[in-house]
């Protein structure tokens, strides 16, 4: 799979699971406590940035940038990894 088809299968859920934590951490702000107003913008404002930011625009085109090395398993690791199939072929 490239990043050309990655992207529009995962976008779609990183955008949408960060709608709604946008939302529930902004409720927050609708609280009377100015320490759990501060404590839901600062994290709507977290998640806005690493939802749109960067894993829809540095995650991919780093991801470009890379190439195929960005797939790159150090061999000793690859070794002791379990080799687990999906599909069989």
């Amino acid at each position: 799979m490239t990043i050309r088809q990655g992207l529009p299968t995962t976008g779609q859920v990183v955008t949408a699971a960060g709608a709604i934590m946008i939302v529930v951490f902004g409720a927050f702000m609708f609280s009377g406590d100015r320490m759990l107003m501060q404590f839901g913008l600062g994290l709507a404002v977290a998640v806005f940035v690493d939802a749109v930011i960067i894993r829809c625009l540095i995650l991919p085109a780093v991801m470009h940038l890379f190439g195929r090395y960005a797939w790159w398993l150090p061999g000793g690791l690859a070794k002791r990894l379990p080799r687990v199939a999906i599909e069989h072929s």
